[in-house]
């Protein structure tokens, strides 16, 4: 490959640059979140269905009716949420930022925010953009919860948000029942707010379902989704954000003159489909089958290749221990781009311990994921 492809000298997102060399020069891309996968026929059909229609001016800034209420609908077995709770938005990231805008005219600019490690990059840049801190916690040994000295670090950096993705990104970890709700116990006695990030919620494949606040919905929980992954669709930017009508309305106030809406066509479309088909069920059981043949591929691969990593049950990403090479992460997904174009994310990106790692996204095709991990096994033999 050509060396100038490389530029060491990288400013903003490692997902983006990464992701960014494939687009412009060609290769694999598990470094993206993006899915190797078709978005479901009918919804593509929809899509055409509706493009005669008379949608393509500004839509309510609140969300088309339709996929508010198909969205409410959707949820009504665990929870009846209304209308009012819900604002469709531009993906996760901007109910995250909206999120965050709103908690900043709430308290201030002088609090922190805080993860447990590694961290999703929106976490942590966003406490940088506005001048705060984001503090990092780290799970035990077994991967349990630190609760005391949690409670310590919320009280001792002056914590209002705690951010929480489960099933996680980068690392793949699975939030319990009993974890969420004492979670919300300590959000409520020590005055923080929870973003619980639920994207990858229902593309589990080797586990239970996993567990859903809204059941237990309250004012100091902020629940962010999207279609993009299980509808195979990141390109669309459709995602929403619930939580409760005082706050929502409050939030509602900084959209109109942040975000102002969300795509009218392609909102329509969805909403159409999701009404349809069973809010799309159907797809999304086959999303999972294909998420776990992936993932038994090139998870065997990886490991046999010396790669240490936990598990996978759920989601799209391995956050992964490089093999026994002389190099460290970035210098490892650089030189792999280079010499096989395979693109991958240094784990540096998402943790300050995370030199030795990468993160990389198996929700491809399996003949994609073989000829990465042909690539993959070239480089560190050669």
């Amino acid at each position: 490959m050509n060396s100038t492809k490389m530029n060491t000298q990288i400013a903003g997102s490692l997902i983006s640059h990464m992701s960014g060399l494939v687009k412009m020069h060609g290769g694999i891309n598990l470094a993206q979140g993006l899915p190797g996968f078709p978005p479901p026929p009918e919804l593509l059909n929809e899509l055409k269905t509706v493009i005669p229609e008379n949608c393509h001016q500004y839509p309510h800034g609140d969300g088309d009716p339709e996929l508010v209420n198909a969205i409410s609908l959707m949820y009504q077995s665990q929870q009846k949420i209304a209308d009012k709770q819900i604002l469709i938005l531009q993906g996760a990231t901007e109910a995250i930022s909206l999120t965050y805008l709103y908690l900043i005219n709430k308290f201030g600019n002088n609090w922190n925010s805080l993860a447990f490690d590694p961290v999703y990059e929106s976490y942590s840049h966003l406490p940088k953009i506005y001048g705060n801190e984001l503090i990092r916690a780290s799970f035990n040994s077994d991967d349990s919860i630190p609760w005391d000295s949690l409670s310590e670090m919320i009280s001792q950096h002056n914590v209002k948000l705690f951010f929480v993705n489960s099933p996680g990104n980068p690392y793949s970890r699975i939030w319990t029942e009993s974890e969420i709700n004492r979670l919300l116990t300590m959000a409520e006695k020590e005055n923080f707010y929870v973003v619980f990030d639920a994207v990858y919620n229902k593309l589990f494949f080797d586990t239970e379902p996993p567990y859903n606040p809204l059941k237990n919905m309250t004012h100091r929980l902020f629940y962010v989704n999207s279609f993009s992954k299980t509808l195979s669709i990141t390109g669309w930017r459709i995602g929403y954000l619930i939580c409760e009508p005082h706050i929502m309305k409050e939030i509602k106030l900084i959209h109109d003159f942040t975000g102002l809406c969300a795509s009218s066509l392609l909102q329509k479309a969805i909403a159409n489909y999701l009404l349809k088909h069973e809010f799309g069920a159907g797809y999304i059981q086959r999303l999972r089958y294909q998420l776990g043949e992936s993932y038994k591929l090139i998870s065997s691969g990886l490991k046999d290749m010396g790669f240490q990593f936990s598990d996978v049950k759920s989601g799209y990403f391995i956050w992964t221990k490089l093999p026994d090479v002389d190099m460290n992460g970035m210098d490892f997904c650089l030189k792999l781009y280079e010499e096989q174009s395979v693109a991958l994310v240094p784990g540096i990106h998402f943790s300050i311990d995370g030199a030795n790692f990468v993160r990389i996204n198996f929700a491809r095709h399996t003949s994609e994921l073989k000829e990465a991990l042909r690539g993959i096994n070239e480089f560190i033999t050669a």
